[in-house]
This record gives structure tokens, C-alpha cells and sequence, in this order.
């Protein structure tokens, strides 16, 4: 009989945490994909953040190393540096990229690292209660702006992806989105795209996914599926905000 589904070799067979509806597991499984398909399993090192995503070292079966909050793309600087022929990686929230280690992702785009980072934008801080985050859109009700997100009083979601662009130092900055399918095999193509700018050692890259968080949505799977379509995609478009051969 011949086998058309498995699990990826770049994942445990962990029983993950996530909430029912989270994309967190669609997203770990693109990334692991890629990582077999390139054959760089043996040579991969990941660095876990806090927040959500906190036990992915559980996950992934390659080289993991925990990182302090935001702190994930310093960690990825100092193993890549000392191990120029692995694979590094981060895989971050909103929360801990955005927000705590803002200043450090942009400087490890500024300075070109050769690692790949994995941004997931739920738009809101998913492990401690549903705060409003960096990402939080505009009118959005967390527990912490119960009356939406008022820009009058604390500013604009910020757009992650839109920002690194700017900086040389970064040679793919892309967003993409897990709402469906054919947005899940994109999603898929950029992650992998990622890692293959690393190992031909081209710089720094990042592929922002655009997440759900039907927990502290407080919405059904499906429902907050259309809620990304319906509200995400507007303020975050997708797309390549930077590929290699604008970088030169």
C-alpha cells in the first residue's frame, strides 16, 4: 500500500498543548516539512520563545534551545556565528518578537544575520490572558482594551513585516496566512524559501504567519478562521515585502 501521509521526521510524536483551533500546529508542521525536504534536519538548530509557543523544542525533532522573553534572534546570532553551517532558527509570537525583543529582531535584521525567523501574528498575547499586543488591529476587544483597541490612546498595531523591509540587512521579509488551504501551501513556499536563503547564505529572513487564537478570540475555530480573512488581512496584506534580488 503506498503511504501519502506521514509525520515529518523534523517532528516528535509529542502530543502538542495547543488550544483546539490554534494554528500553532499547522505552522510547526510547515516548518518541519521544509526542513526534511532541504535534508537539513541533522544540522538544525531551533530557538523556542516564551510565550504560546514555549515548549516547541518538545515538537521538533532537531536541536532545540530555549530562549529568554524576546530574546530568541540573540541566541539565534550567537549559535549561528559559532555554527556558520547549521541551520538556525526562531520560531516567535507576536508578543515576544513585537513587543519585549522588538529592538531585538530589528537589529538582527540590521546586522544581516543568517538566521531564519518564523513570526506568528495572532494579534494578541495568547499564553497570559488575552492581553492586547503590538499586533493588536484597532477597535479590537482584548482583555485589556475591553472597548477596543482605541488609537487615540495607545497607538497602531505595529506591521512587523513592512518594518524589517526597510532595513538592508534583511534579504526575504515575507507574510503569509493559514486560513486555507491553497494560503497554507503558500505559507509552506515561503518558510521553505527561508531556510533556503540561510543555507546559501544570503542573510537574514523572516516569514510573518498570520495566525488565530480562538481562545481569547473567544470565537469558534471556523469563526475566527473568517475573522483573520475578514479583519487580519486588510491591515497586514501579504505577500514578499523583500526578496534577495531587491537586496542587492
Amino acid at each position: 500500500m503506498k503511504k501519502v501521509f506521514d509525520r515529518p521526521q523534523a517532528m516528535t510524536e509529542k502530543q502538542m498543548h495547543y488550544c483546539p483551533g490554534c494554528t500553532h500546529g499547522i505552522i510547526h508542521r510547515l516548518l518541519a516539512e521544509a526542513i526534511d525536504e532541504l535534508n537539513v534536519r541533522e544540522k538544525t538548530i531551533g530557538v523556542a520563545p516564551v510565550g504560546c509557543a514555549v515548549l516547541a523544542y518538545e515538537y521538533f525533532n532537531c536541536d532545540m534551545q530555549q530562549a529568554a522573553h524576546g530574546r530568541a534572534p540573540a541566541v539565534a546570532t550567537g549559535i549561528k556565528r559559532t555554527n556558520p553551517d547549521n541551520v538556525v532558527f526562531t520560531y516567535q509570537g507576536d508578543g515576544d518578537l513585537a513587543s519585549i525583543g522588538c529592538a531585538e529582531i530589528v537589529h538582527a535584521a540590521a546586522r544581516g544575520e543568517k538566521i531564519s525567523t518564523i513570526f506568528v501574528n495572532n494579534a494578541i498575547y495568547g499564553m497570559t490572558g488575552g492581553q492586547m499586543a503590538p499586533t493588536t488591529l484597532v477597535g479590537q476587544t482584548t482583555t485589556t482594551s475591553p472597548y477596543g483597541r482605541d488609537s487615540s490612546h495607545v497607538g497602531y498595531p505595529i506591521q512587523v513585516s513592512e518594518m524589517l523591509a526597510t532595513l538592508q540587512g534583511a534579504v526575504y521579509v515575507a507574510r503569509v496566512s493559514v486560513h486555507d488551504v491553497p494560503h497554507i501551501l503558500k505559507a509552506k513556499k515561503a518558510i521553505k524559501k527561508a531556510l533556503e536563503i540561510q543555507i546559501k547564505g544570503l542573510g537574514f529572513s523572516i516569514v510573518e504567519v498570520l495566525s488565530t487564537c480562538p481562545t481569547n478570540w473567544g470565537k469558534t475555530p471556523l469563526d475566527s478562521l473568517e475573522w483573520l480573512q475578514q479583519n487580519m488581512l486588510e491591515y497586514y496584506p501579504l505577500g514578499e515585502y523583500r526578496t534577495p534580488e531587491e537586496g542587492k
